[in-house]
């Protein structure tokens, strides 16, 4: 029987948040929309919720429980008695605050492209300053091989003297989903070279990663082998664009009418600049849905007028995910300091082919260690 001072003892206690770790609920297959939700709890019982692996919300204590028991399925009444009682507040109160909060994470859901800020009253937090538990996304390339009549030197080939197995990748995965980190982004190179990217897709399918791709492939040209991609897992492409050659049009035929998010990659240059908004309109025809840029050498200050181009052809421009390795590597982002990505080492980390591991791509300076024998844990903290 409980005495009376165990019940004050209790009452002055400060409560004792869920325990830490990695959630993730997959849309049925019979949604009306897809969509992909993670939620990682931190040791002080905040969390962060992510839509999509694109929409980033960053909850306090009582509404990580609350997304906690929305990934679950706990039927409203259940979740607000559990909330109640951690934090010693009314059940009717806590019923209404799960209902509201669900209500507007089903509207993030359903609804494409709504700022949760602007619709849904969530706090807004500036990219990449809260700190984080683990990182948001790796990026892995898989090879630094190219395609046949590609510049050889367009990729860092004498950085690495192999390439991870199958086996050792799927390594990787499984050490880092673990680890917390939801989202994995395979690149190159061309990691369509590897005949095992299906096979890696679907890895990162079974353990929960939402996976995306970045390739200019001409398999993207065979709806056989895109097919194979998206029954696999894959859940977003971005596809590297050479605006000049038809056989690149005609892959984006192909893949833009897919369930698959697709941002386009551009490379500013000379040949393309007068005709960008052209590019850029034809890409809103065919349905893309974001595009994404870098300038080749000498034309930096080309990007500005190119992303006023983009957003008046209707296209969102995507800048913190990664580009392939080229000549005008390293890349910097619009956000980067000093030609740092400010993200870089915090919300992502780059993988190199062997599994040296870098905070971003171009940083090659900058070898945290290897995957293979580190640890996630000691590779954050010398981040």
């Amino acid at each position: 029987m409980t005495t009376l001072w165990e019940r004050i003892r209790t009452y002055f206690t400060k409560a004792q948040p869920l325990a830490a770790g990695l959630h993730h609920l997959q849309a049925p297959s019979d949604a009306a929309r897809s969509y992909r939700i993670h939620l990682r709890l931190n040791q002080d019982g905040s969390g962060i919720l992510i839509l999509n692996a694109s929409t980033v919300l960053h909850l306090n204590p009582t509404a990580a429980e609350y997304a906690y028991h929305f990934i679950k399925g706990t039927p409203p009444e259940k979740a607000a008695k559990a909330v109640a009682s951690r934090y010693r507040v009314r059940k009717a109160d806590a019923l209404r605050d799960y209902e509201l909060f669900r209500e507007r994470i089903n509207t993030l859901i359903h609804t494409p492209d709504l700022d949760p800020v602007s619709f849904l009253g969530f706090e807004r937090v500036t990219p990449h300053s809260e700190s984080l538990s683990a990182p948001l996304r790796i990026d892995c390339a898989l090879t630094y091989r190219l395609p046949e009549g590609v510049n050889a030197e367009d990729a860092p080939l004498k950085r690495v003297d192999r390439e991870l197995t199958t086996e050792e990748w799927k390594h990787v995965l499984q050490k880092s989903w673990a680890f917390g980190i939801p989202h994995v982004v395979f690149t190159g190179g061309e990691p369509a070279l590897r005949d095992d990217l299906p096979d890696l897709i679907a890895f990162a399918e079974g353990v929960g990663m939402v996976s995306g791709l970045l390739s200019g492939s001409e398999k993207l040209a065979d709806e056989s082998y895109v097919e194979t991609l998206l029954q696999t897992g894959l859940d977003h492409l971005l596809y590297l664009l050479q605006p000049e050659k038809d056989s690149s049009w005609d892959a984006l035929r192909v893949i833009l009418p897919k369930d698959l998010f697709t941002a386009v990659h551009i490379t500013l240059t000379e040949k393309n600049a007068d005709s960008l908004s052209e590019i850029f309109a034809r890409l809103s025809e065919m349905g893309a849905n974001a595009v994404s840029l870098t300038a080749a050498p000498g034309m930096e200050e080309s990007l500005s007028a190119a992303r006023d181009s983009a957003t008046s052809a209707g296209l969102p421009i995507v800048w913190d995910l990664p580009v392939p390795y080229s000549a005008q590597n390293p890349v910097a982002y619009e956000t980067a300091q000093d030609g740092v990505p400010s993200g870089a080492g915090k919300a992502w980390f780059y993988i190199e082919p062997d599994g040296d591991v870098l905070p971003a791509q171009g940083m090659a300076e900058t070898i945290l260690g290897n995957i293979l024998t580190d640890s996630w844990r000691d590779l954050w903290q010398k981040a």
